[in-house]
This record gives structure tokens, C-alpha cells and sequence, in this order.
């Protein structure tokens, strides 16, 4: 069994320090994550309709469309949305994570342990419920 991770950002760089900051299972307690990751919003939006994904990562400040924006068009088109965690530009935009409905919220610089347990804490009910 492995859980799906969306990582969304038009900075491919960014996608790349998610996937490894978090590896192939960033906490033992976890299945093995899979990576889909997404340079456009119309590929996250096509991909989240297709369901199957357990979190979505969305980077706040992607551009054409930020994160937030999409993770508040996901929270209400999708029911039972998967959580989604947006990695926003300064702490001090947590406001705006909180407006985009957002399970969680991270700012860059991206910090890999801080990463690995949000993503664990936000995963865990998933994987409790998960067959087998």
C-alpha cells in the first residue's frame, strides 16, 4: 500500500525540495508515499477530480495561480477533500491559509523535519483507514 501526494508548484525546484525533504516515507508508522507532481493548475484540478490522492501540497506562490487560491477552489468543489497543506511566502500570510481552508500551512524557507511532521500528523488518520 502506498499514499498519493500531490505536490504542486510552477517552480520545479520547489516540487523537488518537497519530494525529498519528505523521501519515500518520512515517518515509520507510514506507508511508502507516491509523488504526482503538478506544474499547472489545470493538471491539479484534473488530477484531484480523478480522486485517489490522500494530501495534497500546494505551493502558495506559484504563479499564474497560487496555491491557496486552488486550495480553496479544491475545498469547495471536492467532497470530502483530501487535506491539503500550502507552503506559503512569510509566516506571516498564515492568515491567508486559514482563508484558503487549508489543513495546514508552511512557509518557505522549507524546513524538511518540520515537513515530515506536519505531512505525518496530516496522513496518519489516512493511513489508519486505509485497507491493507
Amino acid at each position: 500500500m502506498t499514499l498519493k501526494v500531490l505536490v504542486y508548484s510552477d517552480d520545479s525546484h520547489t516540487r523537488t525540495e518537497v519530494i525529498l525533504g519528505l523521501g519515500k516515507r518520512p515517518h515509520p508508522d507510514l506507508p511508502a508515499l507516491e509523488y504526482v507532481e503538478c506544474a499547472t493548475e489545470p493538471v491539479v484540478i484534473a488530477t484531484m477530480d480523478a480522486g485517489g490522492v490522500d494530501l495534497a501540497i500546494l505551493d502558495g506562490e506559484a504563479t499564474p495561480v497560487g496555491g491557496l487560491g486552488i486550495c480553496r477552489q479544491l475545498k469547495d468543489e471536492i467532497f470530502e477533500c483530501p487535506p491539503v497543506l500550502v507552503i506559503i511566502g512569510r509566516r506571516e500570510d498564515g492568515w491567508l491559509a486559514t482563508w484558503s481552508r487549508a489543513e495546514a500551512s508552511l512557509s518557505h524557507p522549507i524546513d524538511p523535519i518540520t515537513l515530515a511532521e506536519t505531512v505525518t500528523a496530516l496522513l496518519r488518520p489516512r493511513a489508519e483507514l486505509a485497507p491493507g
